[in-house]
């Protein structure tokens, strides 16, 4: 593949995967959380809507470095994106990116706890199987025949 045919691998698999597990730094600790992502590829960037009292913006005001963990199991599909992050209060944005998943929390995009937490990606590397069954199929050969198994793509994507 291209860089070009890599990036929209990438950028495919978050909107086909969606969710993902959000790592910040909070001290000389990690924290992860699973959050429901909005991509806009035009701007080069993944959006998330989160609420002013979850300590996410204090913790990437201070370390704005994030990582991205897509993971499509059933597919046997997985993305990993590094980036910088940055939050901010951007209503137009809220509106635009309000979809069902935003209702569990909050009643509407007008409630003024919403913030917008925009992560521009630097780096990803993707793992894309032909799935659960095939794989399982194709390690079992390898182990009989000590061979190692084409699992499908991995690439390291610069963004």
């Amino acid at each position: 593949m291209t860089n070009h045919d890599d990036t929209a691998k990438v950028w495919d698999l978050i909107d086909k995967i969606g969710f993902c597990m959000l790592a910040t730094q909070d001290g000389r600790d990690i924290r992860s959380r699973p959050m429901s992502a909005y991509t806009k590829r035009r701007d080069g960037a993944v959006y998330f809507l989160t609420d002013v009292a979850s300590h996410k913006d204090e913790e990437i005001s201070r370390w704005p470095n994030v990582c991205l963990a897509f993971a499509d199991t059933k597919g046997q599909s997985y993305v990993s994106v590094s980036g910088a992050a940055e939050v901010s209060n951007d209503r137009e944005l809220i509106r635009e990116i309000w979809s069902t998943p935003a209702k569990a929390w909050w009643d509407s995009p007008d409630d003024p706890s919403i913030r917008v937490l925009k992560v521009n990606p630097s780096f990803a590397e993707f793992w894309d199987s032909p799935g659960t069954v095939v794989s399982y199929i194709k390690m079992a050969a390898a182990a009989v025949s000590s061979a190692r198994p084409d699992m499908g793509e991995n690439e390291k994507v610069k963004l």
